[in-house]
Formats: structure tokens, sequence, C-alpha cells
């Protein structure tokens, strides 16, 4: 049995739902699945000494999940003040409204039509509520409107599904792309290196450990699925079902779907950058 110091990014180890780090507390909603993995995780970050929270994906349209964010907030003697979101999936997204209505508070998102309350998000933009210091990381690829949220108290940024806690991440093309979700890592690694992030608090799966670690599995991953793809379109595969199944051969079937959305992108990139013919 692997280790999981051994595994990429370190994963912690234990229960997903509860504090994870001095700021943020995750309570992980009831959508298991192949492309959920554990379900999505919610994330309740507020500074220790403050009475404000922010929720970051408050996931399905769950009505038991969405108290039981709220309950977790109260419990810890905090109000709900705002919702922010990292991207529109439904399985991050779908709950937003609703929580919104329970809270009486404003949804943030970077597409206007996720918006509850008018104000979006931009990169460079700052989240103060409650004195909590969230910066914003625009991180396309998974979706075009994919961000972060840059923890700088905690060490740590909230990825969504740019950076999952177990597994690698579909780019979910058209809508994905590849070029930007390789900038997006190599964004995710610069605040490794140049402002110290230590810990990823994904939209699945465990936190991880080893922030650094785990982007450059990622950026690693990716050269060798790109490497495996132009190899494939050589050997005369040539649709994207045909390179699924050459290049995803050891991977679960029922994720092939996925995988196609992920090839797509790969022959994108490839065909952009004169690799193959386009």
């Amino acid at each position: 049995m692997t280790e999981p110091t051994a595994l990429p990014g370190r994963p912690r180890g234990g229960a997903l739902s509860g504090q994870a780090t001095a700021r943020a507390h995750c309570v992980l909603a009831p959508n298991p699945s192949p492309m959920t993995l554990d379900g999505t995780n919610t994330w309740i970050v507020a500074e220790p000494d403050s009475d404000l929270a922010v929720v970051i994906d408050p996931g399905p349209l769950d009505e038991g999940h969405l108290r039981a964010v709220i309950d977790t907030a109260e419990r810890a003697g905090k109000r709900v003040a705002l919702t922010l979101l990292t991207h529109g999936h439904p399985d991050h997204a779908d709950g937003a409204a609703r929580l919104a209505e329970l809270t009486r508070t404003a949804v943030r998102a970077l597409d206007p039509t996720l918006r509850l309350g008018g104000e979006g998000l931009d990169a460079g933009d700052v989240i103060t509520t409650g004195g909590l210091e969230l910066r914003v990381v625009p991180t396309p690829g998974h979706t075009a409107d994919s961000l972060s949220f840059h923890l700088p108290a905690d060490r740590a940024v909230l990825t969504g599904d740019t950076v999952l806690g177990r597994g690698t991440t579909v780019v979910a093309h058209p809508d994905g792309r590849l070029g930007d979700y390789l900038d997006s890592l190599r964004r995710l690694r610069a605040l490794t290196v140049d402002d110290g992030v230590a810990t990823v608090l994904p939209g699945h799966g465990p936190v991880l450990n080893d922030a650094q670690g785990a982007v450059e599995f990622y950026l690693a991953h990716r050269a060798h699925r790109l490497a495996q793809v132009e190899t494939a379109v050589e050997a005369g595969h040539r649709t994207p079902g045909e390179i699924v199944a050459s290049v995803y051969a050891d991977v679960d079937r029922s994720l092939w779907p996925a995988a196609e959305l992920s090839v797509r992108a790969q022959l994108d990139y490839l065909g952009e950058h004169g690799l193959i013919d386009g």
C-alpha cells in the first residue's frame, strides 16, 4: 500500500470534512461520483476572531447540505456574509442561489450569469469580509471562468477543480483550453515559490500539504499526456475516441467521456502550436 506522504502533493489523511487550516473549514457535500470523487468540498473561510464567514462553492442544490454549511458556521459563532464561486459547474455552483436566499447574502463569480447582487470577481480583487484577506487568482483552463483564491494568512490556496486532492483535472473542451490551463498551473507554481503557499484546499478530495509538489506533478502529467497524444496521432489514430482508447486504456471506462474532452483540448493545443497537422 502506498503511503499518503509518497503521493503527489502529500494528501492529508483522515476525514475530509472539518477544520483544514486556522481559517478554512470543509463541509463535504453528499454527491460522490467518479467525477466528483468523495463529493464537493464546500469551504467556510473566516478570521478566527471574526463573526463573519465566506462560503466558497456551496456545491449542489441539496437542502440538507446547505443547512449543514450554515449550521457549521453558526456553531463556530459566525454568520455567512458572502458566497464565492470558483467556477460554474453544477457540482460547485447549483446551491449558490439557495444559499444566498437562506443567508440573505450576495454571490460573487467571474461569470456574470452566476452572480447575485451585481458585484463580480476579477484578477487582483481582494476579499476582506470580516477582516479576511482572500486574493482572487485567475486560473482558467478547466473552464474559462475558473478562479482560485489565495489565503495568505494560512499559506494556502483554494483551487476549485484546477488542482484536485486526488487524481488529475479534466480540461473541459471547448470551454476549457489547455494553453490556459498550463498557464494557470504555472501561476499557481509561482504562488508556491514567491508567496510561500504550502497547502492546497481543493474542490474535491483531501487537502494537499505540498502545494508545489502537487503543481509540479500536474505540469509533468500534462506534458506526458501531450506526448502520448502526439504519438497516438503519429501512429494513425485520428478521432478523439480512438486516441482515448489508446492513451487512456488503463483508465476506468466510465471516465472515458471526460478523457475525450481533455483529448480534444490536447489536439487543439498541438494543432495551434504546429505539432500536428490541424
